[in-house]
């Protein structure tokens, strides 16, 4: 009956899976925020080459 409840093979897995998601959340809402500085920055680099 307890072994039934102790199954955790997949568990890492999963584990793995939502650390990752969680990461590329994470970037997409850091690219998001910083977009607008970012895109102002290459351009006076960009102008001043």
């Amino acid at each position: 009956m307890f072994s039934a409840l102790h199954r955790e093979e997949g568990q890492g897995l999963a584990e793995y899976a939502l650390i990752l998601s969680l990461i590329a959340i994470l970037a997409v809402a850091a690219l998001a925020f910083f977009s607008g500085k970012l895109d102002s920055t290459l351009s006076m680099i960009g102008k001043s080459l």
